[in-house]
């Protein structure tokens, strides 16, 4: 017995693939962005308060409180979300409401998701 796989063994997947399509160079480009912005821990907790906030936006006052950290460094941390094209900000007065990007969430839950048809 042999401990070579054969060849027919090789082209049967093991899994099924986890997205629909590969991602082009540029879309991993402007991808690798997102992620970018996303690695450090004070965006992701500021993505997820502006996400879960009542009516979908919170205020700038809001988000600063939870951290120990200063007004300008919160700002530009909600600056690098926006470059990053994850939330958008709308002026009111003095104060900034932030609301997140649907289309941006949507692309990246579908990089990792399951195709809808998968082949028996």
């Amino acid at each position: 017995m042999s401990n070579l796989l054969e060849l027919s063994d090789v082209s049967t997947p093991c899994c099924a693939p986890l997205s629909d399509s590969a991602l082009s160079e540029a879309e991993a480009a402007d991808l690798a962005k997102v992620f970018k912005a996303l690695s450090d821990p004070v965006r992701l907790r500021l993505l997820n308060m502006i996400a879960s906030a009542e009516g979908g936006e919170a205020c700038v006052c809001d988000l600063t409180g939870p951290f120990e950290l200063t007004a300008p460094t919160i700002s530009h941390h909600l600056k690098v979300l926006r470059q990053a094209g994850v939330i958008e900000g709308e002026r009111r007065g003095t104060w900034v409401y932030y609301r997140t990007i649907p289309e941006a969430l949507t692309r990246l839950s579908g990089l990792f998701a399951l195709p809808s048809a998968v082949p028996a």
